[in-house]
C-alpha cells in the first residue's frame, strides 16, 4: 500500500512523496482499523450479546456482555493496525514504521488490560450467584489480579516506548523493591488480610460487624483489597482498613444468624423489701394463674411433706420451707416463656436472680427469639417485658426505680 501511494505521488512529481505516502498509508491503516472496530462494536457485539442472553445459562451473558465484546473489538482492531503497519511500511521508512508499531503496541496493551478487567468483572458476577459466595468472597483476589495485570501492562508499555525488552526493566526493579513496598504497603497488607479473612471465614459480605474503635456497628457491604465498608444502623458508612481486621479485635454476629436465635438478656429490678413468704390467702389467689396452678399444688405438697418428715413447726415462717413470692414469680415467668410463640424452645431459657445492687434485686430473663431480625427481636423482647412489668404486682412485689420529682412532691403534700 505504501509503495502504491509512493509511486502515484512520485508520478505526480511531488517534492517529498515519501513522507506523504507514509501519511496516506497511516490514514488508510487507521481507517481500516476503525472500520473494523465500528462493525464489530455496532453490529457483531450486540448480536452476540443477544444470543448469550437467550441461552438457559447465565454465565455466558456475564462474560459476553457489551463492555467485554467492546474491549475485545478494540484489542482486535489494534492487532489489525499493527499487522498492516508491519506489512505495508518498507524498511526505507523504518522510523515511521517504528512509530506506528509502538503506537499500535500501546493500543493493544491498553485494550488487552481493559479486556482482562471486564472478564474478571464477569467472573465475579458469576461467582456471586453461587451459594457460598458470601461466605468466601473473591473480590480481594479479583483486585489483586487486576493490580498484577496493571503492573504487567505498565512494564510492557514502558518497554514499548523505550524499545527495550521487558526483562531488562524487570531486572532493574530489584533496586526499587523497598520503594515499591512503601508505595504499595496498604495493598500488600490488604492482600495478606484478605487471604486470611477468606481462608478462615472470619468475615463475609452481609455479616453484622461490631468494631467500637472505628465506630462500626452494622452490616458489611463490601470487602476490597484495602478497605472494608460497613453500613451502620444509623445508615452511615464506616470504612475500616482490611489489615486492621486481622491485627485488632472485632465482633462478628454471624454465629447468631447461623444459630437461628437472637439472645434476650435483660433484667428487671425488684424492691427487696417487697419479698416475703406467701400467706395461705396469697397462695390461694395465685392458684388462679393457670400457668402455675399445677406448680403451686405440686410445690406445696412437696413442702408440707418435707416439713412434716423433719418435724418442722410451721407456725413460725422462719422454720422449714415455705413458698416465696419471688420464687413463684420465677416459676411463672419460666412457664410464660415456654408458651411464648416467638421464642426458641430448643435453646437455653432461664429466669435467674443476679447479684443484689443498691438499685434492688435484678431478675434476669435469658432466652432466644426465633426471628433474628432487629425489628422482630425488639418486638418480642418488648412484648415479654410489657407482660412482666404488668404482672409483678400480682405477686406482691414492687419494681424498683429511682424517685422522680413527682415522688418528692408527693412527700411534701399534706
Amino acid at each position: 500500500m505504501y509503495q502504491i501511494y509512493h509511486n502515484l505521488l512520485q508520478a505526480g512529481r511531488l517534492e517529498n512523496p515519501t513522507l506523504l505516502a507514509a501519511a496516506l498509508t497511516t490514514v488508510t491503516i487507521l481507517l481500516l482499523a476503525l472500520a473494523f472496530l465500528g462493525i464489530a462494536v455496532h453490529f457483531v457485539a450486540p448480536r452476540i450479546t443477544n444470543l448469550a442472553r437467550k441461552t438457559r445459562f447465565k454465565w455466558d451473558a456475564d462474560l459476553l456482555d457489551t463492555p467485554t465484546l467492546r474491549m475485545a473489538s478494540i484489542w482486535a482492531s489494534g492487532i489489525i493496525a499493527q499487522t498492516l503497519a508491519r506489512l505495508w511500511f518498507p524498511e526505507e521508512v523504518s522510523l515511521w514504521q517504528g512509530f506506528m508499531t509502538t503506537t499500535t503496541q500501546l493500543w493493544i496493551i491498553i485494550a488487552a488490560t481493559g479486556l482482562v478487567f471486564t472478564l474478571l468483572d464477569g467472573c465475579e458476577k458469576i461467582y456471586a450467584r453461587l451459594r457460598f459466595a458470601k461466605q468466601i468472597p473473591i473480590r480481594v483476589f479479583i483486585q489483586i489480579t487486576k493490580l498484577i495485570t496493571f503492573l504487567i501492562a505498565l512494564v510492557m508499555a514502558i518497554s514499548a516506548l523505550m524499545n527495550r525488552s521487558p526483562a531488562l526493566l524487570v531486572s532493574g526493579l530489584g533496586a526499587m523493591t523497598a520503594v515499591l513496598m512503601l508505595i504499595f504497603k496498604d495493598p500488600i497488607l490488604g492482600f495478606v488480610a484478605g487471604i486470611q479473612l477468606s481462608a478462615n471465614r472470619m468475615l463475609s459480605v452481609g455479616d453484622w460487624l461490631e468494631m467500637p474503635k472505628y465506630n462500626a456497628d452494622g452490616d458489611v457491604i463490601e470487602i476490597t483489597l484495602t478497605t472494608v465498608k460497613v453500613r451502620n444502623w444509623d445508615c452511615t458508612i464506616t470504612t475500616i482498613p482490611t489489615y486492621a481486621l486481622i491485627s485488632e479485635a472485632f465482633k462478628n454476629w454471624r454465629g447468631m444468624s447461623d444459630a437461628g436465635g437472637r439472645r434476650i438478656k435483660r433484667s428487671v429490678y425488684l424492691d427487696m423489701t417487697s419479698i416475703h413468704f406467701l400467706t395461705p390467702e396469697e397462695i390461694q389467689r395465685l392458684r388462679r394463674l393457670q400457668l402455675i396452678t399445677s406448680y403451686i399444688d405440686q410445690k406445696q405438697t412437696e413442702i408440707e411433706e418435707d416439713n412434716r418428715a423433719k418435724g418442722i413447726d410451721s407456725a413460725c415462717p422462719a422454720n422449714g420451707r415455705h413458698l416465696t413470692n419471688i420464687g413463684v414469680l420465677r416459676a411463672y415467668l419460666v412457664q410464660y416463656l415456654k408458651t411464648h410463640a416467638g421464642l426458641r424452645q430448643d435453646m437455653i431459657m432461664i429466669v435467674r436472680q443476679m447479684q443484689p445492687t443498691p438499685q434492688g434485686l435484678p431478675l434476669e430473663v435469658y432466652a432466644f427469639t426465633r426471628d433474628t431480625g432487629w425489628v422482630a427481636h425488639e418486638g418480642v423482647q418488648s412484648d415479654i417485658f410489657d407482660h412482666i412489668f404488668a404482672v409483678i404486682p400480682e405477686f406482691g412485689l414492687r419494681i424498683f426505680q429511682t424517685p422522680s420529682g413527682a415522688d418528692l412532691l408527693a412527700l411534701k403534700s399534706p
